[in-house]
């Protein structure tokens, strides 16, 4: 993929970004070589390479818009449960044990057969999660601003636009799975959505933005009501941290 930087610039249209454009060839070297920058949680443990991340806040600290309870599962049971399978599954195969999680998914054709497809649940779901807790934040929501809030006006149109479309993928989302803003391979924001814990990172997209539609992320709280779990969510979102993710995201597009 060749994509030029006057493509980014325009897209985004701040000179905050030409800086990081600039030195490009050192960041997105080191984010590409370690992508733990991109998707935390991914250090050495005694029980294998990947390791569950701490919530960066209590369990209530998103109410009332996600309650404690479904937290402490969520983060406690769901995820844990995740890092422990991936690194059983690592253990069988030692020579993989210096692969990042990413690179994992984005190389599953190069898996051992045995694993391939744990790899590709437990592995997303490790990295699907660890972004999940960073790109929420107590007092969080509002309208998006700095770079992400003028990429999403060039390719959608409004914050509002987004939002619908989010929402709408989402609910069409049929069983478990996720709703996300990536940026594809083409330089463009789009949303998108996957089945169980696939992640963007498996076709090439770098994830942006992305909601847990499985039914242990809301259903303690809203039932069947998914809807209004995905309209409430939007009180939550850390636009800082979606921000740095947008800027990583960029960089590791024009380095591949």
């Amino acid at each position: 993929m060749n994509l030029n930087r006057r493509h980014f610039l325009k897209l985004l249209g701040t000179t905050t970004v030409t800086a990081s454009i600039a030195t490009t060839a050192t960041t997105a070297a080191t984010i590409l070589a370690s992508p733990k920058a991109f998707a935390q949680g991914i250090s050495s443990n005694s029980s294998g390479p990947f390791s569950l991340p701490p919530l960066p806040y209590d369990y209530a600290a998103l109410e009332p818009y996600i309650d404690a309870d479904t937290m402490r599962f969520h983060h406690d049971r769901h995820h844990a449960a995740y890092v422990n399978n991936l690194n059983a599954a690592i253990g069988r195969h030692p020579q993989l044990v210096n692969q990042s999680a990413i690179a994992l998914l984005k190389n599953l054709d190069s898996i051992p057969e045995d694993i391939r497809s744990i790899v590709q649940n437990n592995g997303g779901g490790h990295v699907n999660h660890s972004m999940f807790w960073e790109i929420m934040t107590p007092k969080g929501g509002g309208a998006p601003t700095g770079n992400i809030a003028t990429a999403i006006n060039e390719n959608f149109g409004s914050f509002a636009v987004l939002k619908q479309q989010f929402n709408d993928a989402g609910l069409k989302r049929f069983g478990s799975g996720w709703a996300w803003l990536v940026l594809t391979k083409a330089g463009k924001l789009e949303v998108t959505s996957t089945a169980n814990q696939d992640s963007p990172f498996m076709t090439g997209d770098f994830p942006i933005l992305g909601n847990d539609l499985w039914e242990h992320a809301y259903y303690l709280k809203y039932q069947n009501l998914r809807g209004d779990y995905l309209n409430a969510w939007w009180n939550v979102i850390n636009w800082a941290e979606v921000n740095k993710r947008l800027e990583k995201s960029l960089e590791m597009a024009i380095a591949s």
